[in-house]
């Protein structure tokens, strides 16, 4: 996707998030957090940190940073921030995903929701990622990847071309994760909603 079909898809959706796509992720999202919480170290980057909508789900010992492209999005989380009192969340701040302002080997863990097959270059999105974990490091993701067959597979691929409208890909490959330099997949497994999203943890090496 086009970084300016990223920007206005998400202008679009940021009013209505937490009651669409939001809702429906958020099994997903629950499971992550509380992997994340139950065995990764404090220092978190949730990157496309959206509306904020796991924010409140961090334990109070984790030291969370957010990032995301879209103002409209952080401007939500910002403000649920400071509604729910959220002192485990240490900074929220504005940054493409490929060009991560952080040293190398800064964060115990990244966690990466529902993000992947949005951004653009994901490859290069994933490289970054894996850039600012530390050795041992986790990064903890969700996402819908593609189906190799059935009737849902039909369905991805007739979406595909609808991307930049849709604000996600439909057809996007789990190789392009699963492939990264520098990381081992550690755990997969299906979530809801009926087993369309993947959990993954992969470990820095």
């Amino acid at each position: 996707m086009e970084l300016d079909a990223v920007r206005n898809s998400y202008a679009r959706w940021a009013p209505v998030y937490d009651r669409t796509f939001g809702a429906v992720t958020n099994s997903a999202r629950k499971d992550a957090v509380a992997y994340i919480n139950r065995e990764a170290g404090p220092d978190v980057l949730e990157v496309a940190v959206g509306t904020g909508l796991a924010l409140s789900w961090y334990a109070p010992d984790k030291r969370v940073t957010g990032v995301d492209y879209s103002d409209e999005m952080l401007e939500k989380a910002r403000a649920r921030v400071d509604r729910e009192g959220l002192s485990q969340v240490r900074a929220l701040r504005q940054m493409d995903a490929r060009e991560l302002e952080f040293p190398d080997a800064s964060f115990d863990t990244v966690a990466a929701m529902h993000m992947i097959s949005v951004v653009p270059e994901p490859e290069r999105v994933m490289r970054e990622m894996a850039r600012v974990l530390r050795p041992g490091g986790l990064l903890v993701m969700t996402n819908h990847f593609a189906r190799e067959k059935g009737i849902l597979a039909r369905v991805e691929r007739f979406s595909a071309p609808f991307a930049n409208v849709l604000g996600w890909h439909s057809d996007f490959d789990i190789g392009v994760v699963t492939g990264t330099p520098g990381l081992e997949v550690v755990e997969r497994s299906p979530r809801p909603p009926l087993g369309m999203m993947t959990f993954l943890v992969l470990r820095k090496v």
